[in-house]
């Protein structure tokens, strides 16, 4: 009988080790959890921050747009019209692509 109580006690003991393994391996999993869940809020609070930018820049295309099209409404009207403004879209475009080279040429030029 004195061998029965001798097993009891080293099960008790070794019950108490696991349980304290077990609180343990939970605490670990626990933090483990929080900081996943602090990270998916962080990914979802991103996500959001990043679909208001796009929604942003998608009505400020929309707005290009608009404004290109009517520009080039404008600009075939007016080469459409009167010998005159032909004249004078052409010194125009010619002025423009001056402009560019002349730019291009005083970039370059400062850049060496």
């Amino acid at each position: 009988m004195a061998d029965w109580g001798k097993r009891g006690s080293s099960s008790g003991a070794v019950d108490e080790m696991l349980d304290a393994e077990n609180k343990r391996l939970a605490d670990n999993l626990s933090t483990k959890v929080t900081r996943l869940k602090s990270l998916a809020l962080d990914i979802d609070r991103e996500a959001d921050d990043h679909n208001m930018y796009l929604d942003g820049m998608d009505s400020d295309f929309m707005s290009v747009t608009g404004l290109l099209s009517g520009s080039v409404k404008r600009f075939t009207g007016m080469a459409r019209s009167g010998k005159d403004n032909r004249k004078l879209l052409c010194y125009v475009s010619v002025g423009l692509v001056g402009l560019f080279f002349l730019l291009y040429f005083l970039v370059s030029r400062a850049s060496t």
